[in-house]
Order: C-alpha cells, then structure tokens, then sequence
C-alpha cells in the first residue's frame, strides 16, 4: 500500500537516494531542500524552502505524512525538541538521523549497544564544551528515549556515505581525488589508518537501507547502524581509486590539532559494522548492495571522471 513519506533537507547526498529507494518501494515523496531541483515524477515534489517550524505546521496543515525522514543536523541539541514535539504529532513514522560517530573505539565490529563517545570519554573536557556532532547526536538520542511525545521514532546512524558530491577516503573529502587525479599529483592519508577499517559506505547502499527501515514492524523505538558493511580498510579504498582514476596517494604520519575531533575520536578509530541488526529489520541482504568500487563507479560517472 502506498504511503506518504516527507524527506526534510532530503535534496543531499543520503536524501536523494532515500527518496529514489521509497519511489521504488511504491510510495510518494515530498522533499524539503534548498536544493533547485524538479521533478517529472508525479509522486515525487519539491519544496524549496527552510525547514522553519512555521512552514513545517503551515505544511501539516494540508497534508498528513505516514513517515518523516529528519536529515537535519541540529548542532545545539535543544534546537531539536520543539521540532521533534511538532515532527512526532504529525506522522505514524519519525526517522531522527544520528551518525555511526557517536561510537566510542570499544567494539570491534561495532554493534548498535556499544558504548558512546559521550559515555567513555571523562578527560578531555574541550571535547565536551566545544564538539557540536557526535556528542549533539547522542544527547539527542538520550532526549528521544526519555521524552513525553509520541514514541514513534526510530534512530539511523549512517556511516559516511559518499556520492558525486563528496568522495570521502578518511580526512580527505569533495572531489579532492578526483582533482588530484586530474591534476598529477598525489593524495596525502595519515599512515596510521591505512589498514584500519574504514567507515564508509556508498550513498545509494545508505539511503535503501533507511527507506526500508519506515513502516517496518519492531522497529519503533529502536536505533540502527546504517551500512552495507563492506569493512574495507582505506588501503583498500584507495588502491580502487588509483586502479579507475590512476591518482597516487602518500601515507605520512598524521599531524592534525589536538581539537580535530573528527579525526581524534572517529578517523583514527577502526570502523568494522556489524550490521545484523539492520539486515534483520529491513529484510534486505548482501545482495541488496553495490560495492564501494560499483559505487564509486557510478559516482565518478556521474562527474565525468570516467
């Protein structure tokens, strides 16, 4: 049976493969975005606009959504309670977007109960008073499972997914690759994660496995690591690139500030996924997914590269 699905600031990299995953699903998808985009599907429609709680009551009062995926980051995890009280009342199916940086490096591969950042962290009080993701994810989260709303939430942890937008490989990100591919010269990666495990997955592979999370039976109230769990090393990621584009990469001891946080408790950390969990629910398998390289592929395509 078709449902009606809102995607808010759903016109990025993980929203615009949501979308095109629930259009195959069967349902109809409308999509907040500061995106310019159009659409020639008639169950597919844009709205560009913020995503301010007077357009999204302005919206609630025309139309009534079964599911609203949320990808909006909210660095003062505050800013989120008053939209998630108006997000909660007006939907059967409220997917809040976390991120796989909210685990500590304590698990290996790591599962949906492992211990947080904001849990094993104590010495490092900077962290805490300045960091503006993982940390605003978890209190997030926390708000959620202690909250008078509505219990219909779910919390996805995507892993970094990439797209044409931005080909990540650990610190480097947007289409730095493909640029020095194109240009001759070579890509620096810190040398101590060269065969750690990266925390990477493609968007196309990202963005099928939360479409199938809505609507699915059991999965209320509960959190989801979002991946495909292909647990390659960044080695591994980067000889792909250099046998499609030929770009070089150099592995140095890395050098980043002490308050580089993504780096310090994420990048450095090995990023194996135990993804059973989300398998079991979304009813999805191995087969279901690209590989990083058939990704890669399709997104290079998409830029020209190849």
């Amino acid at each position: 049976m078709m449902k009606r699905v809102l995607l808010i600031a759903g016109g990025g990299t993980l929203g615009t493969y949501t979308a095109q995953e629930l259009l195959r699903l069967g349902h109809s998808v409308d999509v907040i975005c500061l995106e310019d985009k159009a659409s020639d599907d008639p169950r597919l429609n844009f709205y560009r606009e913020y995503a301010t709680l007077e357009f999204l009551e302005d919206l609630f009062k025309k139309n009534r959504y079964d599911g609203i995926v949320n990808f909006i980051h909210y660095e003062n995890d505050e800013d989120y309670i008053p939209y998630h009280a108006l997000l909660s009342r007006n939907t059967d199916h409220l997917i809040f977007l976390s991120s796989y940086r909210v685990y500590a490096d304590c698990v290996h591969p790591i599962v949906e109960d492992a211990p947080q950042l904001i849990d094993v962290i104590k010495d490092d009080e900077r962290f805490f008073a300045k960091e503006t993701y993982a940390l605003s994810k978890s209190r997030a989260e926390r708000f959620l499972r202690d909250n008078p709303y509505p219990k219909n939430w779910t919390i996805v942890r995507p892993v970094i997914s990439f797209s044409d937008r931005r080909l990540d490989i650990n610190m480097v990100s947007h289409n730095e690759v493909v640029e020095a591919a194109r240009e001759g010269r070579a890509v620096k990666l810190p040398l101590e994660v060269k065969d750690l495990t990266a925390g990477i997955d493609w968007a196309g592979n990202s963005g099928k496995l939360i479409a199938n999370l809505l609507f699915k039976e059991g999965t209320i109230g509960e959190a989801y690591t979002i991946s495909s769990a292909p647990n390659l090393t960044t080695a591994q990621i980067a000889s792909i690139y250099t046998d499609i584009l030929g770009v070089r990469f150099e592995w140095m001891p890395a050098d980043f500030p002490d308050d580089n946080y993504i780096w310090k408790y994420d990048r450095i950390y090995d990023r194996r996924i135990d993804n059973t969990k989300v398998l079991r629910a979304t009813g999805l398998t191995a087969s279901d997914f690209k590989s990083i390289r058939e990704g890669i592929m399709i997104e290079l395509k998409k830029l020209g590269a190849i």
